[in-house]
């Protein structure tokens, strides 16, 4: 099979404690509870629609103090995300300087990307992504969470997907304030 009959994949990596943490602590105030948590096959679902090619996803975990969730990884693994738990010093952001360098090895392939996160910290490597026009580049987050250093890349071709609106990653309507265009007001939502 030439590179020109190569199918193009879309690379989902998703960094679970910032997803968690912003949904926890700055839209619930607290743990979210089993019907509050993002559906993570539908994040793959569309995933899999919105750019009409397969999906592989990685599903970042900090395993840092030697035990992993097991029932937690092994519904991932059903859905096809493949887990990856690393471990390292307490200084260290480990899921962090994984996906760093996750996407750092992508910039160097064939494939999309849609890394779901809030963190400007992956900024440098989402900007060498966008950059390279032949690429589309996502981000699945809660927009108004979004880092300034994310967000300041949409000029330059960085798509968003919101997870609640966009890509409906949840079963219950989730306590947010933002700013709604106009076109999207609903009164019966506040009524």
């Amino acid at each position: 099979m030439s590179t020109e009959d190569a199918v193009r994949t879309t690379y989902v990596i998703v960094d679970g404690e910032n997803i968690d943490a912003t949904l926890g602590s700055s839209i619930l105030g607290g743990r979210p509870a089993p019907d509050q948590r993002p559906r993570w096959d539908r994040i793959l679902s569309f995933a899999k629609q919105e750019w009409a090619q397969p999906v592989k996803a990685l599903f970042f975990l900090n395993a840092s103090n030697g035990s992993l969730p097991m029932q937690f990884i092994q519904a991932l693994t059903a859905m096809e995300y493949q887990v990856i738990p690393l471990s390292g010093e307490s200084y260290e952001k480990v899921v962090d300087i994984g996906i760093k360098r996750t996407l750092a090895a992508i910039a160097l392939r064939e494939g999309d990307v849609l890394l779901a996160s809030h963190d400007g910290d992956f900024a440098p490597e989402v900007e060498v992504l966008v950059d390279d026009e032949d690429r589309r580049v996502g981000l699945l987050a809660f927009r108004e969470f979004t880092s300034g250093s994310l967000a300041s890349l949409t000029a330059r071709g960085l798509q968003t997907f919101d997870l609640e609106y966009d890509v409906k990653a949840f079963n219950v309507q989730l306590p947010r304030l933002r700013i709604i265009p106009l076109d999207e007001f609903d009164p019966l939502r506040y009524l």
